[in-house]
């Protein structure tokens, strides 16, 4: 059972040392973030209309999506597989898998679409479902980490001991990602798109408290899940670029779509829910929502390192874009600390 992670106590520097090392920090965090909007702002940016019909040719390519049963993950299987894609959907409930499967056979009759069971808030199916996909695979050319819980009221764990949004919105995905690099780097053009929100705006990582231990919030869990997942994207690219690896790693956001993520999480019922019904008018489709997904995942001008969304009012919806990055993103130390702690937990080193 994994317990609470504190930091080391390092003595007790005195307030000037403490005032200069918070001034570096912050000086360097300035630095990141004005480093990374200025080359955005060098980038090619999307076409703010493009759609599923501006999709290249998918053909030849091997595409797995986790939570592909129902919502963005769904529309992101059906998308691909109608572009000719072979898509691997993986996710928990096998029927759910096969009514899925079934749905994208009925609009798109040729499409090549399986089902591979796995739970991501469980590590040991996690390696079980890439030991069986680095045993029949030649390659990946795509890896779409986007399945997520969000805001249980209460705090639950994984098998594993995991705050449970942690474990399947991060180190779930965290543990599979590295698991199937040796595959990813077998692609000519392999990509990983993972999912953040725009939730991770209001979050921070507590390596105090990251499974929530001391305090639960669930809103508050949830935001920091997915700003893990964004501390994770931008090192992993960092990585792939230092190694060579060749793998364009890309986070995407989907603003605000009308999901299940809801019902399943604080539900329908809930104060949040209740809200959330009252608003529907202002957020879009999962099929809308996919959108930034897919152009990561497809698009030639999609770029390594950089973080798709809707850029309309506080970016819940409209034409997309690059979205913000979190400051709480662009700090490199934090990111460094959680890929360290994410590989002592889970057990899995990138090659």
């Amino acid at each position: 059972m994994w317990s609470r992670t504190n930091t080391p106590a390092l003595g007790n520097p005195a307030p000037a040392q403490r005032l200069m090392k918070l001034a570096k920090a912050l000086f360097a965090s300035v630095v990141l973030a004005v480093a990374m909007t200025a080359e955005a702002d060098n980038r090619e940016a999307p076409k703010p209309d493009w759609s599923v019909s501006d999709m290249p040719s998918q053909e030849g390519r091997i595409v797995l999506v986790t939570g592909g049963t129902s919502g963005m993950g769904y529309e992101d299987a059906l998308a691909l597989a109608r572009a000719g894609a072979e898509v691997i959907i993986a996710a928990r409930n096998v029927e759910r898998g096969r009514e899925a499967i079934e749905r994208i056979r009925q609009q798109v009759p040729d499409a090549r679409v399986q089902f591979e069971s796995v739970d991501l808030a469980n590590l040991a199916s996690v390696r079980e479902l890439a030991e069986r996909l680095n045993g029949r695979l030649s390659r990946l050319d795509v890896l779409i980490n986007n399945a997520a819980i969000m805001a249980p009221p209460q705090r639950r764990t994984s098998s594993d001991g995991f705050e449970l949004q942690m474990a399947t919105n991060y180190f779930g995905h965290f543990a599979l990602t590295g698991l199937l690099m040796p595959l990813l780097r077998e692609s000519e053009d392999g990509r990983v798109v993972s999912l953040s929100s725009i939730a991770a705006a209001r979050g921070a990582l507590d390596f105090d408290d990251l499974q929530s231990e001391l305090d639960y919030d669930p809103y508050g869990a949830y935001a920091q899940s997915k700003l893990a997942v964004l501390n994770w994207a931008f090192e992993l690219q960092r990585r792939s670029d230092d190694a060579g690896w060749g793998i364009r790693i890309i986070a995407a956001h989907p603003g605000v779509a009308v999901t299940e993520l809801i019902e399943r999480g604080p539900g329908l019922d809930s104060p949040f829910g209740e809200q959330w019904a009252q608003n529907l008018d202002d957020y879009h489709s999962a099929a809308q929502g996919a959108i930034s997904t897919l152009y990561a995942a497809t698009a030639s001008e999609a770029v390594g390192g950089a973080y798709y969304g809707p850029t309309g009012e506080d970016e819940k919806r409209g034409p997309l874009g690059f979205a913000r990055t979190p400051e709480a993103a662009c700090q490199r130390t934090d990111a460094e600390q959680l890929w360290q702690l994410s590989e002592r937990l889970t057990g899995v080193t990138y090659p």
